[in-house]
């Protein structure tokens, strides 16, 4: 069988037609059923136009495995996290490939409690029982039942959970589903604000689902997605506004003067907002941008941990040390609460909050820190030997670092500057990252100092 390029490192995520189609959604749902051996399985979807076959391809590979299925229908991602968790599920599987082009689609794979399924989790057994093919016949006496379901409305008040309604001042936000879908979460909120009271007032843009992407992909990690939420911004005079990916399990913040706020100063937002109400809590972040976390968490007496970049690196180290926050520069924000997991709408419910609680505009909470740490963002260069290009930067570099670290790449800290150096794990990319101690300058020539060694 030669379509199994959908099987990556995290998840499965591959072509239409090419890598994945109905005949091997079914088999994943034979392979996930042979191999975790759930009684109960949730599953969902997002609103790509392949997404409903793929997944009704996957209910029956599960229900002729014996497997009964509880589909919630229309969803983001981390409402199959909570839906899992919630409804005591042997695991759950989300049909999406968030902010991928139009014809691809993939799947997300979680057990009990929401952990997650990845290469060495056995994403990689489940692959090879895929391509092998080789599964029991269906007894039609023993077959899963297959049931639709809704677990909004619980989800709903879990998220309600993490703020304090009468805390919330009047605000005005930008809320850019890119016709992802996020769009039904923000309606729910919606309503359950006016029956509290909580003054939030959306403005919304590109809100509802569509799978033909009438406005792009929705990836605001890109800088050209992002000008309909920045226009939003301004012309309506909000008081910040947010963007998601297809499947929101990241969500990007703009300030009320429509200025994109990288990930990394809202990590380090968002811990200081945690370790105040939770003094020496522990805090994960990954190793790409680091001094400004470490510098929160020392302020505030918590301890901030380093782990490998990737949500089931971050998972596993948040379960392990009973971590309450855990945030990556890529905007991924996960929660102690929320089953270790990772929510794209959680952080703006807590920025929202600080932003209330504090009287002072989103640019007034982070524009210290950008100013203490400044970063270009990340910056991604495709190249024929990504290996090479690090090997040859990092000799240039390691005889006058102060430490190199080699948790995710390579991580190389001077006295004033520091950067990270990482290969992507599906394509021949390499990724930059580079902070320093409060000079912009020098952030700008040590950007292009390493830019032209990487050939």
């Amino acid at each position: 069988m030669q379509r199994l390029g959908c099987f990556k490192a995290y998840d499965i995520r591959g072509q239409l037609g090419t890598e994945l189609d109905e005949d091997v959604a079914y088999r994943i749902g034979r392979a996930y059923a042979a191999f975790l051996k759930p009684r109960q399985v949730v599953i969902g979807g997002d609103m790509r136009l392949s997404t409903e076959s793929l997944k009704q391809a996957l209910a029956k590979g599960l229900c002729d495995a014996g497997v009964d299925v509880v589909d919630i229908g229309l969803c983001g991602t981390e409402e199959i996290y909570f839906a899992t968790a919630h409804l005591q599920m042997d695991g759950g599987i989300m049909v999406t490939a968030s902010h991928n082009p139009k014809d691809y689609n993939g799947m997300k794979l979680v057990r009990e409690n929401s952990k997650p399924i990845s290469g060495d989790t056995g994403l990689n057994e489940i692959e090879v029982l895929v391509r092998g093919n080789d599964f029991s016949t269906v007894n039609e006496s023993e077959r899963g039942d297959y049931q639709k379901a809704s677990t909004l409305d619980a989800y709903i008040e879990h998220l309600l959970g993490y703020i304090t309604p009468s805390a919330i001042k009047p605000l005005k936000l930008v809320v850019n589903a890119g016709n992802g879908v996020a769009g039904h979460c923000i309606d729910a909120l919606e309503q359950r604000f006016s029956s509290l009271e909580i003054p939030i007032t959306f403005i919304k843009v590109h809100h509802q689902p569509d799978g033909t992407f009438p406005n792009g992909i929705p990836n605001p990690i890109l800088e050209e997605n992002r000008a309909d939420t920045i226009r939003a911004v301004i012309d309506n005079g909000a008081d910040f506004g947010i963007a998601w990916d297809g499947d929101f399990d990241r969500c990007f913040l703009f300030d009320e003067q429509g200025r994109f706020i990288e990930g990394y100063y809202i990590v380090g937002l968002l811990a200081e907002a945690f370790l105040d109400k939770h003094p020496g809590s522990k805090i994960i972040h990954d190793p790409r941008l680091t001094w400004n976390t470490l510098d929160i968490a020392a302020q505030k007496g918590g301890k901030a941990i380093q782990s490998k970049t990737g949500h089931a690196f971050i998972k596993e180290r948040m379960r392990v040390e009973d971590a309450i926050y855990g945030g990556e520069m890529s905007a991924h924000h996960y929660f102690r609460d929320f089953f270790y997991c990772d929510s794209g709408m959680i952080p703006w419910l807590l920025v929202a909050e600080l932003v209330s609680r504090k009287a002072v505009p989103l640019s007034a909470l982070v524009d210290e820190r950008i100013a203490r740490y400044p970063s270009p963002g990340e910056i991604n260069r495709k190249l024929k030997d990504p290996q090479a290009a690090i090997a040859n930067v990092l000799k240039r570099y390691e005889t006058d670092a102060i430490s190199v670290d080699h948790t995710d790449g390579i991580s190389v800290e001077m006295a004033d500057w520091r950067f990270n150096l990482r290969s992507s794990n599906t394509e021949p990319v390499v990724r930059l990252n580079i902070e320093t101690r409060g000079d912009v300058s020098l952030m700008r020539k040590k950007t292009d100092e390493i830019l032209a060694l990487l050939v």
